[in-house]
């Protein structure tokens, strides 16, 4: 395998989900998240962080990547626990909201997507995404699932809403936007030398910043 993709692969990997990302759609999401961070929504992302990675410590990971990051909600948490911190966003006016948001950390947010990640292989301590599998088709999720495992050295996490069988829902009413999934049996299935050191839910009653599962990986 390749350290990178070569050039033009994302434009061949294009999908409708991405266009919609990509759109004006993409942008009015990117704001509205924006105007949503508060401390006490910065303090729960924190304590969910601290549940996830409780885990991964030897070694801990010093560089994160995330792949979806939009306008950076979860790197801004990880920047306090963590050396460097890496986004790639498909959306450009969310990642000017992330690098302003993020502002003097050390942080890098490049504008691409899950497909055709810009790193070499195993250059990234820790990838995750959140959020982001479930508005992947599935004829597609391998794909971006196999660029998460490239990069990553040592730790993969999965943080996205669950299903015990594929099923897709209506999202924002429009069809083919939203698939849920058991993503950890996914990953599983399809990396079967990965070792789970972790999962839960985050559930939002008990101080959590969203209703999601999460799943820990550690690579072979």
């Amino acid at each position: 395998m390749s350290s990178r993709r070569p050039s033009g692969f994302f434009r061949c990997l294009m999908t409708k989900q991405l266009e919609l990302w990509r759109s004006k759609f993409g942008i009015e999401y990117a704001e509205r998240a924006n105007n949503a961070i508060t401390a006490e929504d910065q303090r729960r992302l924190a304590r969910d962080w601290g549940k996830m990675l409780r885990h991964a410590v030897t070694p801990s990971p010093r560089k994160v990547l995330e792949v979806g990051c939009n306008i950076g909600r979860n790197l801004l948490a990880l920047s306090n626990f963590v050396e460097e911190v890496h986004g790639i966003e498909p959306n450009a006016s969310a990642c000017e909201a992330a690098r302003k948001l993020l502002g003097n950390r050390n942080a890098v947010i490049q504008e691409g997507d899950g497909f055709n990640l810009p790193y070499e292989n195993c250059s990234m301590d820790l990838v995750f995404t959140s959020g982001v599998l479930i508005h992947v088709a599935p004829e597609d999720l391998g794909r971006m699932t196999d660029e998460i495992i490239r990069v990553a050295s040592r730790y993969v996490l999965c943080i996205e809403y669950f299903s015990h069988n594929p099923e897709q829902i209506p999202y924002h009413n429009m069809e083919g936007y939203l698939f849920k999934r058991d993503f950890g049996s996914f990953y599983l299935e399809r990396y079967p030398k990965l070792k789970v050191l972790d999962y839960g839910f985050l559930w939002q009653p008990l101080d959590s910043s969203d209703n999601s599962n999460w799943w820990l990986f550690e690579k072979a």
